[in-house]
């Protein structure tokens, strides 16, 4: 299932921060990362799923 997160997180960022965490403080920074950058949001998505 990691591997779908990822897969997620590399194309919709947010997305794949949402199926890890639900709707926590991790999915909305990584709106606003995303938002102000697409590679910020990867990063930031990645270390999320990686990190649990």
């Amino acid at each position: 299932m990691d591997l779908v997160r990822i897969l997620c997180a590399i194309f919709i960022p947010p997305l794949g921060v949402f199926l890890q965490v639900g709707f926590g403080l991790d999915f909305w920074i990584n709106i606003l990362l995303t938002l102000f950058g697409y590679i910020p949001g990867i990063i930031h998505a990645v270390w999320v799923i990686a990190k649990k």
